[in-house]
C-alpha cells in the first residue's frame, strides 16, 4: 500500500465507476443529515459501525453523545481527528469491554499551542482537541467502543467530514467537502472539483474571510456498496500515511512492542472492517423517510422562528411608535405649559399696573384691553386643545360616510357673515350644483371651514375680500378659501402647520390666537385622506387649497 501520500475522498467518490452527483449545501444542512441518520439508527435499533469526522465542537458531538446514551444494540465508532504532532502515538481506542477491545489511558482534553501555518485547521481561539475520544469518551456505554484515529496535520482529509454507517444489511454515506472556490460542481460527475479553505474544526463553517461569502459545501450521499467501499480504501490509505509520518517524528520501527490502536486496527484491517452482507432495501426507504422528516422538522423550526423573527421585529418598531409618541407628548406638553404661561404673565403684569394710583384712565384702558385679549387668547387655547384631545380620543372609532359640501359650506360662510361685515370685508362662496359626496364626517368638514374661515377674517383688513370655490379634480373636490389679507412671508409657511406656531407680522397689531387652527385642519385633513396647500405673498392675499377624496362609493 502507498504511505508517501494520502488522498481526498470527494475526488476518490468522483473518480469512482458510479460517482453520486455532488450537491451544493450548508454547513447546517450536512448536520441536519448527520442528526436524521443517527436517529434513524435509534429508531431501527440497528448495531452499527459508524466511521466519523466532524468538526471539534461541542454541538456538533453532541449528537454522538445522544446515539451512544440511547442506542440499545451494538456499536463501534471510529472517531478520524486532525491531532497534535506529539499525540499521535499516543492514542488509543475508549472501550467499556474488557475483552476484544485494545486497552486505552485515562481520556482527557490537551491544551495546545497554536498550528503551523500549513495546517489551515484552527483559528485563534482553538485551544482543545480531540484526544482519546475527546468529549464523546466521558461516559461509555457498556455495549458501544469508541477509537480514536488521529490523522496527519497535512492530510487531505482536512477539508472533509462524512459519516459513514455500516449495518448488517445497510450502508450509507455523507460526505461533506469544503471547495477552495465558490464555483459550483462540474455537471460531469468525473471532473475533480477546485478545493478552498476549509470548514474550521472548531465552528464547521467556512473561516474567514470565507466565511462571509457563505460559500456552500460540496456533499455527496450514496448507498452503493463499491462506493462505500471505495471510501473506507481512502480512509485505510490516510490512516497509513498518518501513522508513517508518526514513525518518522518519533523514529520508532514498526516491531517495537506496544502496538497502539491505530497500528491493531491497520494489521488487521479486513477483520474489522467489513462491508453489509447484503442490502435491504426497505431500510433505505425508512432511511429516506427519516431525512424527509428531519428536514419537514428543520422547515417548520425555521418557519417558526421567522415568524417570531417578523413578531420580534414589529414589537420592536412598535417600542419605537411609542417611544417617539411619548417624546411627542412630552415636548406638546412642554409646549402647552408655556403657551399657557405667557398669556398669564401678560395679565399679572396688567393686574399690577393697573392698581397703581398714577395710572391714567387711557393707560388703565390699555391694561383692561390687554387683560380681555389675554382671557380670549387663553379661552382660544384651552378650546384648542380640548378639540385636540378630542379629535385623537375619537375620530379612530368613527365610521365615515358621503357628505355632499353643500351640506356643510353655506351655513359655516352665513355664520360669518356679521363677522365679516362687522370687520367690513366682503364675503362669499361659489359651490357648482351636481357635485360628488366627499369621504369626510360632516363635523370635521365644518371645523376645518370654520378655522379657514376664521383665520382668512382675522388676517384681512377692512375693506378686503374673502371667497370660498369649490370644484372638482379628479378623485378630489378641491375647496379654495381665498382672500386678500396681510399674506405670509414665504420663510413663515413651511412653520404654520406647527401647533403653537403663529406668524410674525409685519403689523404691529398682536392679532390672537393660540396657533391651533391649522393644526387641526391638517389633522382632520390627513385623517379624511385629504390634504392642504397655501400660495401666500405678504401684501397679496394668501390661497389655502383644500383636497377632499371622493366618496368611493360614488365612483
Amino acid at each position: 500500500m502507498m504511505t508517501q501520500s494520502d488522498a481526498s475522498l470527494y475526488k476518490l467518490v468522483l473518480n469512482s465507476e458510479q460517482p453520486p452527483y455532488p450537491l451544493q449545501a450548508s454547513s447546517a444542512t450536512f448536520k441536519s443529515l448527520v442528526r436524521a441518520a443517527l436517529d434513524f439508527l435509534l429508531e431501527q435499533n440497528l448495531p452499527a459501525t459508524l466511521w466519523v469526522k466532524l468538526p471539534n465542537r461541542e454541538s456538533w458531538q453532541a449528537d454522538l453523545d445522544r446515539y451512544l446514551d440511547q442506542a440499545s444494540g451494538e456499536c463501534t465508532i471510529y472517531i478520524c481527528h486532525h491531532a497534535a504532532i506529539d499525540a499521535l502515538d499516543s492514542t488509543e481506542s475508549v472501550t467499556s469491554k474488557e475483552s476484544n477491545s485494545i486497552p486505552t489511558p485515562p481520556i482527557a482534553n490537551q491544551e495546545l499551542t497554536a498550528p503551523s501555518p500549513q495546517t489551515d485547521l484552527f483559528d485563534e481561539n482553538d485551544a482543545i482537541l480531540i484526544d482519546d475520544g475527546g468529549t464523546i469518551g466521558k461516559n461509555i456505554p457498556r455495549h458501544a467502543t469508541v477509537y480514536s484515529l488521529p490523522l496527519a496535520s497535512d492530510s487531505q482529509l482536512k477539508r472533509e467530514y462524512f459519516l459513514l454507517m455500516l449495518c448488517p444489511h445497510f450502508g450509507s454515506l455523507i460526505l461533506a467537502h469544503s471547495p477552495r472556490s465558490s464555483q459550483p460542481p462540474s455537471s460531469s460527475p468525473n471532473q475533480s472539483a477546485t478545493l478552498t479553505p476549509p470548514l474550521s474544526e472548531s465552528t464547521g463553517l467556512i473561516a474567514e474571510p470565507e466565511r462571509k461569502r457563505k460559500q456552500p459545501l460540496l456533499m455527496l450521499c450514496c448507498f452503493e456498496p463499491q462506493t462505500i467501499n471505495t471510501v473506507l480504501g481512502g480512509i485505510q490509505q490516510a490512516l497509513i500515511y498518518s501513522q508513517s509520518q508518526a514513525r518518522e517524528r518519533t523514529a520508532r520501527s514498526p516491531d517495537e512492542a506496544t502496538p497502539t490502536a491505530l497500528e491493531i486496527l491497520l494489521n488487521n484491517w479486513h477483520q474489522r472492517v467489513q462491508l453489509p452482507s447484503s442490502l435491504d432495501i426497505s431500510l433505505i426507504d425508512r432511511f429516506l423517510t427519516r431525512h424527509i422528516q428531519q428536514q419537514e422538522k428543520n422547515w417548520r423550526s425555521a418557519v417558526t422562528y421567522r415568524k417570531q423573527a417578523t413578531l420580534s421585529e414589529s414589537l420592536q418598531l412598535q417600542n419605537e411608535e411609542l417611544l417617539k409618541a411619548l417624546r411627542l407628548q412630552d415636548e406638546f406638553l412642554s409646549n402647552v405649559c408655556q403657551e399657557l404661561r405667557t398669556p398669564l404673565a401678560n395679565m399679572k403684569t396688567a393686574l399690577t399696573l393697573i392698581n397703581s394710583p398714577n395710572l391714567k384712565s387711557a393707560q388703565r384702558q390699555r391694561y383692561m384691553e390687554v387683560l380681555n385679549t389675554e382671557c380670549d387668547r387663553q379661552g382660544s387655547l384651552i378650546a384648542g386643545l380640548l378639540e385636540l384631545v378630542q379629535m385623537d380620543r375619537a375620530l379612530e372609532e368613527t365610521e365615515v360616510h358621503p357628505l355632499p359640501i353643500n351640506d356643510i359650506v353655506p351655513g359655516v360662510v352665513s355664520t360669518f357673515q356679521p363677522l365679516a361685515q362687522e370687520k367690513g370685508i366682503m364675503l362669499a362662496y361659489t359651490l357648482p350644483e351636481g357635485l360628488p359626496p366627499v369621504s369626510c364626517l360632516s363635523a370635521w368638514l365644518r371645523q376645518i371651514a370654520i378655522n379657514l374661515l376664521d383665520n382668512s377674517i382675522k388676517f384681512t383688513p377692512s375693506g378686503g375680500q374673502v371667497w370660498v370655490r369649490a370644484k372638482q379634480q379628479g378623485d378630489y373636490i378641491q375647496l379654495e378659501f381665498r382672500d386678500s389679507g396681510i399674506g405670509i412671508p414665504a420663510p413663515e409657511i413651511p412653520k404654520i402647520f406647527d401647533r403653537f406656531y403663529r406668524v410674525r407680522h409685519v403689523s404691529r397689531d398682536d392679532i390672537g390666537g393660540a396657533g391651533l387652527g391649522l393644526t387641526i385642519v391638517q389633522q382632520l385633513l390627513l385623517r379624511c385622506g385629504g390634504s392642504i396647500s397655501v400660495k401666500s405673498k405678504p401684501g397679496n392675499g394668501s390661497i389655502f387649497n383644500v383636497l377632499l377624496p371622493i366618496d368611493p362609493s360614488i365612483t
